[in-house]
Order: C-alpha cells, then sequence, then structure tokens
C-alpha cells in the first residue's frame, strides 16, 4: 500500500482498525462487533432525544420550553428523512474529494446483509471493510447528522420561527453537514487524504455545529430584551437530566467510533470518562474562582465541554491526555461562554459555540499534540509515527489539525450564511418582537405548560 494510502487509512477513525478487502480472508459479520454498534446507535441518538432536548429545554425561559423540546424532536425526523434521500449518499458515496456520488441515493444499492465495504477514489481502485452491516454502519452515522444539527437550535434559541428551522436544517443537513463528513470520513475525502486525525467528530460534529450556531446567532440577532430582560433559565432539573444522558450517551458516540467491541473502544470510553470529569471541575474552578460560587449550570457545561473536547482525540490518546484535555478545556470554555462573549456582543443563547464550537477547536488542535500512533498500529516505528502527534515526534499533526479546522470551519460558516439568508427571502427567519415576547409555545405551536 502506497504511504498516502496508509496516512489517509488512519484519518478515517470509523473504520481504523478495517479489514483491507485485498487481505487474504475475506471479511465477516462479526455478531460481538454489530452488537456493540446496535447499542452505540442507540446511545447516541438517546443524546439528541431527549439528551439535548432537556439540556435545552431546561435553560430557556418557560414560554418556550415545548418550542425547544420540539426542535429536537423534529430535527431527528428531518434529518434521518434527508439523510435517507442524499445525505448518506453525499457523505459516503464514492466520489471526488468534496462530495460522494449519488450511488446511494435512497439507501439504493446498499449492502443489507454482509459486512460493510466502503470504497475509495473515483474509480474504486481499493477499498476497505468493516465486519458490520451497512444497514448498523448508516444508522450510527445517522444519529451523528441529527445531534449536529440539533446542537445548532442552542445559538436560536427564543427568536427563530419553527418553519424556517425546519427549512434550513433539511439544507444544512445536505449541503453543509454531508459534504464535511465527506471530506473527514471518507477515504476520498479532501481532509482524509491529508491524515487528519477526527476520531468521533471534533471537526464533523461540534467545531462545525459550534461555527454554524455563532453565524446563525449573528443573522438573526439579539434575543428581545437581552442584556436587561431576566432571562434565567426556567428548569435547571431538566438541564441536569438532559447532561447526565449526554454524559453516558456520548460513551457511544466515542467509544462506539471504533466500530468494534475491542481494546481501542475501551481506551475511548476510559478518556471519555476522564475528560468529562477534569472538564467539570475545570469549569467549577474558574467559576468559583471568578464569581464566588461554583453553580449547577456550570458544572453540566463543564461536563460537556470536556466531552466535546476528547471527541477527536479519544481513539488516539492515553488516560493522562484526556485528563489534560479535558481540563483545558473546561477552564476555556468558561471562558468563551462568559468573558468572550460579553466582549464581542453576540447573543449565543445557549453557548452553541461558547462550548462546541472552542471545545472542538481545542480538541482538535490537542489530538495533534497527544495522538500516540501505536495505538493504531501496534507495531510502532514509523507507521505509529506517522499517526503521531507532537509530543511523540509528528510535530507536522499540529498544521495537518489545525488546517482541517480552518476549512472546516470557512465552508461551515460561508455556507451557513447563505442557507440563512436563502431561508429569509423564502420564509422570514425570525418571529416578530411580539410573538418572542409572548413565546414560542403559544405563538408556533398553540400550546403552552400549564
Amino acid at each position: 500500500m502506497k504511504p498516502w494510502m496508509r496516512g489517509a487509512l488512519a484519518a478515517f477513525p470509523l473504520l481504523a482498525l478495517a479489514v483491507p478487502a485485498f487481505a487474504a480472508d475475506e471479511p465477516k459479520l462479526d455478531a460481538g462487533n454489530t452488537a456493540w454498534m446496535l447499542t452505540a446507535t442507540v446511545l447516541v441518538l438517546m443524546m439528541t432525544i431527549p439528551g439535548v432536548a432537556l439540556f435545552y429545554a431546561g435553560m430557556v425561559r418557560k414560554k418556550n420550553v415545548l418550542a425547544t423540546l420540539m426542535q429536537s424532536f423534529t430535527i431527528a425526523a428531518i434529518v434521518t428523512v434527508m439523510w435517507f434521500a442524499v445525505g448518506y449518499s453525499i457523505a459516503f458515496g464514492n466520489g471526488g474529494p468534496w462530495f460522494g456520488d449519488l450511488s446511494k441515493a435512497f439507501l439504493q444499492g446498499i449492502n443489507w446483509d454482509g459486512p460493510f465495504v466502503l470504497g475509495y477514489g473515483m474509480g474504486g481502485e481499493s477499498e476497505v471493510a468493516t465486519t458490520i452491516p451497512e444497514t448498523v454502519f448508516l444508522m450510527f452515522q445517522m444519529t451523528f447528522a441529527i445531534i449536529t444539527a440539533a446542537l445548532i437550535t442552542g445559538a436560536v434559541a427564543d427568536r427563530m420561527k419553527f418553519g424556517a428551522l425546519c427549512l434550513f436544517t433539511a439544507l444544512w443537513t445536505v449541503l453543509i453537514y454531508s459534504p464535511i463528513a465527506h471530506w473527514v470520513w471518507h477515504p476520498a475525502g479532501i481532509i482524509w487524504a491529508w491524515g487528519a486525525l477526527d476520531f468521533a467528530g471534533g471537526t464533523v460534529v461540534h467545531i462545525n455545529a459550534g461555527v454554524a450556531g455563532l453565524v446563525a446567532a449573528i443573522v438573526l440577532g439579539k434575543r428581545t430584551g437581552y442584556g436587561h430582560d431576566n432571562m434565567a433559565p426556567f428548569n435547571l432539573t431538566y438541564a441536569v437530566i438532559g447532561a447526565c444522558m449526554l454524559w453516558v450517551g456520548w460513551f457511544g458516540f466515542n467509544a462506539g467510533s471504533a466500530v468494534a467491541a475491542d481494546a481501542r473502544a475501551g481506551m475511548a470510553m476510559l478518556v471519555t470518562m476522564i475528560a468529562a470529569a477534569t472538564g467539570t471541575l475545570g469549569w467549577l474552578v474558574a467559576e468559583w474562582m471568578g464569581k464566588g460560587k461554583p453553580s449547577v449550570l456550570g458544572a453540566i457545561s463543564g461536563a460537556i465541554a470536556g466531552l466535546v473536547a476528547i471527541t477527536p482525540a479519544s481513539g488516539w490518546v492515553f488516560p493522562g491526555a484526556g485528563f489534560a484535555i479535558g481540563l483545558i478545556a473546561g477552564v476555556v470554555c468558561f471562558w468563551s461562554a462568559t468573558a468572550l462573549k460579553r466582549a464581542l456582543g453576540y447573543d449565543d443563547s445557549l453557548d452553541a459555540f461558547g462550548v462546541h464550537g472552542v471545545g472542538g477547536l481545542i480538541g482538535a488542535v490537542l489530538t495533534g499534540v497527544f495522538a500516540y500512533g501505536a495505538l493504531y498500529k501496534t507495531e510502532g516505528g514509523e507507521a505509529a509515527l506517522a499517526y503521531s502527534g507532537l509530543l511523540y515526534g509528528n510535530a507536522g499533526m499540529v498544521w495537518i489539525q489545525v488546517k482541517s479546522i480552518l476549512l472546516t470551519m470557512a465552508y461551515s460558516a460561508v455556507g451557513t450564511f447563505i442557507l440563512l439568508k436563502i431561508v429569509d427571502a423564502m420564509v422570514g427567519l425570525r418571529v416578530t418582537e411580539e410573538e418572542e415576547r409572548e413565546g414560542l409555545d403559544v405563538t408556533q405551536h398553540g400550546e403552552r405548560i400549564a
């Protein structure tokens, strides 16, 4: 295999332990791996419904709780349909460096009953194979697309029309999320070819959603009364329950990205737990020192920050790195969600950018520092070095990670801005001031909490 092919294979986490299709033994379905991936898929779906739904609903005002729950629930339905129609094919159909083809549109040509084989290159000149059915793989990937779109709603809470959100979600999933997933996680993708390391979605999910959320918050403008009205969370109990579901579900998110029930999945699970813990403590200490009291909202925000930051690194690093990544993310995300937001004056309602965008940036860069290639290439030597980071002798990996971040941010920001303007011209983005003051529950859905 050529050196660039070896580098590309390592860049795709979900097939990092895959069996080359030209090996002596043909790949076979593995019941244990399939069972684990079915479980991981359910865990990741739980992260959105009800995880994100409750997490966000607990942080808005009472008049917007039902509308916020409705957003995550409906997004799960919209993204499922778009993924079925063309999203999966754009992300994982064979194609060039920027887009997959439409060979899998409406899930035609899916390998229903055998191991999933993913070809790469315009001519499919080489391929890799997993030990799970393609139905399970595409479902697992669908849950990633769902949560990414749902995360954006935290930046525009309390003020976006429901119809506009539905239209934007459908367009964004197909035109922004799916191409970026192709770049990073398909062997033909441009970021794959660079050799960037993103085990479970630091760029594809968190940086992408965070940047899109920031752009959307700026385009929509600040909430009515922002800065002087009382906008305290309605029910932090909901938010804590949602955060707990996110923490538990994240094991499917990260450990599931090994696509096998093996030692690498176990290491990903371990570092995920450690990073969540140190993210919690890092945020609490920073808040305690800065504000005099550690808050419940701060604790759950810190946990999410640690989980976000460890996501791209989880299959590439040891526990000590997980400790450091989580701690750094907790402290820095506290700053970005408070001081940075005040200084720049944008209204990222529930800190989608401050936690997911900034946390994703931290994690993606630090993956280039802490990655240890021998976790994948156990024979060591030059092969392992090619997949290692700065601390293990490969300083170039940091620049590769930065390049992947910059491309993701640029495409997400520009593409999101264009789509928002299109949706605004078609149906309007924002509710009226009167509707906003009355609340989205009543004005968008005709219902209210008793």
